[in-house]
């Protein structure tokens, strides 16, 4: 089990970001150094659980993704309540099922941020416990109009963050600016594009190039899709799920598939970068956390819930890692405590995702037995 805590700090958010947590620190009544209250490396002054939730485990087990929750927030649950994080970190949906479908034993995680398809997946394979919601009481700070979009999963699911998939580019280098999924096929601009390393986006956006649905499953149309795929392969420089802004911000590509939050941290730190929502439709993504059947401290993981869930912690995910946030706490302490981030967070259509690109944007749903044939599609068209 790795027990490392990491955080990826934009370099142009670094200053503004650790005066903003110590202005917020003081405005909760703390302050960032020797008053008593715990306080983690970065200088954030952590908030007491509210309300507190008591577990009897002394160690709680997270795998989640890289660039996604921030370190604050891990350690901070930690000291609040004296209790050992472990955090494992995975690259896509697929990593995340290969652990959790090995069984008691093999997975030894507490807490679990599966995204889109996989919720389905884990549902139906009987892979996660059914949730209380009354010891989560902090779920009342969730937006009941965005996480509506969660439906049945609500029995098994926290909702986290969500967003879209879609294209971001240099405004100085790409002429004239993609504003399809298929603009990105055009010959020049092979080597200048990563992507995130996720089959259902890749393989969707070639379907939604040919008009077919994101959901497909008949072999025909598929098998099309892959066609496509092997010639949009040469413009494709990386596939890289952990960090792709990194390839973008260093110059090495100038185009990418990504998700809005690691555009935003994108454009950033480099305003040249655009993001744009494709004319086919961008695609769209549901996050939350689960507890597997085979938890070894499932009374922990509900402690863990419900201070995420806190807007005074939550409100750190909006300066580090800025999905669509569902968690209306969270925006209401940023606007009181910490209004740049807010206003940066509010006024920007690649975080605050306008109401009518998620109408138009397409979801990828649990396909059974049908997604092995994306799997062969991926397998092939990587190699």
């Amino acid at each position: 089990m790795n027990t490392h805590h990491k955080i990826h700090r934009s370099p142009g958010l670094i200053l503004s970001s650790v005066l903003l947590i110590v202005l917020a620190a003081c405005a909760a009544g703390g302050e960032p150094a020797g008053s008593g209250e715990l306080v983690t490396a970065s200088g954030f002054v952590c908030p007491e659980p509210s309300p507190r939730v008591e577990f009897e485990s002394t160690e709680v087990n997270i795998y989640t993704w890289s660039e996604y929750i921030p370190a604050d927030i891990f350690d901070c649950f930690g000291m609040v309540y004296d209790v050992t994080v472990n955090v494992d970190y995975f690259s896509s949906n697929e990593e995340l099922y290969s652990k959790v479908s090995l069984g008691e034993g093999i997975n030894p995680y507490d807490v679990i941020h599966p995204s889109d398809y996989m919720i389905g997946v884990l549902i139906r394979e009987k892979l996660l416990q059914d949730l209380d919601p009354e010891r989560i009481p902090n779920l009342s700070n969730l937006d009941s109009g965005l996480i509506a979009a969660y439906g049945d999963s609500l029995n098994y699911l926290v909702p986290y963050q969500m967003g879209t998939q879609a294209i971001i580019y240099n405004t100085e280098t790409v002429e004239p600016p993609p504003a399809s999924w298929a603009d990105l096929w055009n010959p020049e601009y092979e080597g200048r594009i990563v992507a995130v390393d996720d089959n259902r986006v890749i393989i969707g956006a070639a379907l939604l190039t040919l008009d077919y649905s994101v959901n497909e499953t008949d072999p025909d149309h598929l098998e099309e899709a892959k066609q496509k795929l092997l010639e949009l392969m040469p413009n494709i420089r990386a596939f890289d799920s952990d960090s792709p802004k990194t390839p973008l911000v260093a110059g090495d590509v100038d185009l990418g598939i990504v998700w809005n939050g690691e555009a935003f941290l994108t454009q950033t730190e480099d305003p040249r970068f655009e993001y744009v929502f494709p004319q086919e439709g961008s695609i769209i993504f549901y996050d939350g956390m689960a507890i597997p059947v085979t938890a070894p401290h499932p009374d922990a993981a509900y402690a863990w819930f419900n201070y995420l869930l806190q807007g005074n912690t939550n409100w750190l995910t909006l300066v580090d890692y800025p999905y669509t946030n569902p968690n209306k706490a969270a925006l209401e302490y940023a606007k009181e405590n910490a209004p740049e981030v807010f206003e940066a967070y509010m006024t920007s259509p690649i975080t605050n995702t306008p109401a009518s690109e998620f109408a138009r944007g397409h979801e990828v749903k649990d396909l059974g037995e049908a997604l092995l044939l994306y799997d062969e599609i991926w397998t092939e068209i990587k190699q």
